[in-house]
């Protein structure tokens, strides 16, 4: 059975905190170790260019995320563990990526728009200040994800639409070059977003949901004494010891159950009933999370003194995400055209002689969203271009039936006023008589043929 693959990137623009912790690194190191998959975990340095400008600041973080993850206890050997710009392949498949994307695809990024928002909000241009990383953004992680041929990829709410995005590229990209993709057999993979609803998305030190932005984290390797002040400076109530609180409204609650076991989370909860004091209660969440973290955050010193062994590990990690990245971008070169000018394989030529043979009636879906059907003859030349249609099923039944109707003019009919555009010519010439014979003669061939071996 065929592993899945799931990918995960984070940005080398801060420093980890204990968010970034509970919210993506520990589930995701779980994650890893399942037996049913390969986990590909990787550094999105050059994402972190279009977020950060300080060159110092994006090889500081990168230094400090790569420790984390191998302090928390991510398995280099078990997994694709590389920074994203020892990956030659990613930006060389973004700029393919980039030739197929529609730019009306690109408008409605939620970070583009924000952008444009708030520069109209303002009296400036709406583009003021856009770059063109932010806008490409999308494309650039529809590459993280297509070159390995990702099917899941752990999100948050937030990004889900980046993963559509993805979706719809890969989606063109097939389309477009179907038949160079089936000679080569490098067709790209969906990928999914998958939306963990039990991970917990941490309150801040004021409340709010902790964020960089926010300026209200608390940073994961934080010495015990640091942490401690940290914890001590979270935003409580009036409320006195002895007076019961509310747990389900407490940001020291919410931080304490992240951490501990169901019987410690239920034994919290009678603590805060019987009218534990903030104070005490801070203690309490200062030894259930640095008991967690002491461990790892030995190990995260260690590896942060030794940054030459960090990098061996990341260079070692490209090297193996490279034996799948090669191969592939290899094949969408000769899908794409860009080929040595000699390069005709002598197995692609004769399927391509062979998919010449018949006309063909092709489904797929356009950058609005909407599905659509083409029939074009031997030579690729269009024939009958369909109409949109909301759901694939709509436009698959038509397509059958033009096929099963084949060249009877009166069946065809009103399979065609209802495929086309209201101003197209419904009328099936002798080309789109021919063509659509011949499928149906093909399809009524391979019946028989299936029918007698069976």
């Amino acid at each position: 059975m065929q592993k899945r693959r799931i990918l995960t990137g984070i940005t080398t623009s801060g420093t980890p905190h204990i968010g970034n912790y509970v919210g993506a690194i520990r589930p995701a190191i779980a994650a890893s170790r399942r037996a049913d998959a390969e986990s590909f975990y990787f550094l999105a340095d050059y994402h972190a260019l279009i977020k950060c400008g300080d060159p110092a600041r994006v090889q500081q973080s990168t230094l400090e995320i790569a420790a984390t993850w191998l302090a928390a206890g991510l398995d280099p050997d078990k997994v694709f563990f590389y920074r994203q710009s020892d990956i030659p392949e990613i930006p060389e498949l973004t700029w393919f990526l980039t030739c197929v994307t529609a730019k009306g695809l690109l408008n409605r990024a939620h970070a583009y728009k924000a952008a444009v928002d708030a520069n109209a909000a303002s009296g400036e241009d709406e583009d003021a200040g856009v770059t063109a990383g932010l806008y490409m953004y999308p494309v650039l992680m529809a590459a993280d994800i297509l070159i390995f041929n990702a099917h899941e990829v752990p999100v948050g709410r937030d990004q889900i639409q980046h993963i559509e995005m993805a979706r719809d590229i890969a989606q063109r990209f097939n389309h477009l070059y179907a038949d160079g993709l089936a000679r080569t057999d490098a067709a790209f993979t969906l990928p999914e977003a998958r939306i963990d609803e039990q991970v917990a998305t941490l309150p801040g030190t004021d409340g709010r949901k902790m964020s960089k932005s926010y300026n209200n984290t608390i940073p994961l390797w934080l010495p015990a004494n640091e942490l401690k002040k940290a914890i001590l400076g979270i935003v409580t109530d009036s409320r006195a010891p002895g007076e019961p609180k509310d747990p389900d409204t407490s940001n020291i609650f919410a931080l304490y159950q992240a951490f501990a076991s169901a019987e410690e989370t239920a034994a919290m909860r009678q603590a805060f009933a019987d009218g534990i004091g903030w104070g005490d209660a801070k203690q309490k969440l200062f030894e259930r999370i640095d008991a967690e973290l002491a461990a790892p955050r030995a190990r995260y010193e260690a590896l942060i003194a030794r940054p030459e062994r960090i990098e061996e590990q990341l260079l070692a990690g490209a090297h193996k995400a490279r034996e799948r990245a090669t191969p592939l971008l290899e094949k969408l070169r000769w899908t794409v055209g860009v080929r040595k000018l000699d390069d005709r394989p002598a197995a692609a030529a004769a399927k391509a002689s062979d998919a010449a043979a018949l006309p063909q009636l092709k489904s797929y879906r356009e950058a609005d969203g909407k599905f659509y059907f083409k029939l074009t003859d031997a030579d690729g030349s269009v024939l009958l271009q369909s109409r949109g249609f909301d759901a694939p099923k709509d436009a698959g039944r038509l397509s059958a039936a033009l096929v099963e109707a084949g060249d009877d003019a009166g069946a065809l009919a009103p399979l065609l006023r209802e495929a086309l555009p209201a101003d197209a010519d419904a009328t099936a010439g002798e080309a789109v008589l021919a063509a659509l014979g011949a499928l149906k003669a093909d399809k009524l061939a391979k019946q028989a043929q299936k029918a007698a071996s069976a």
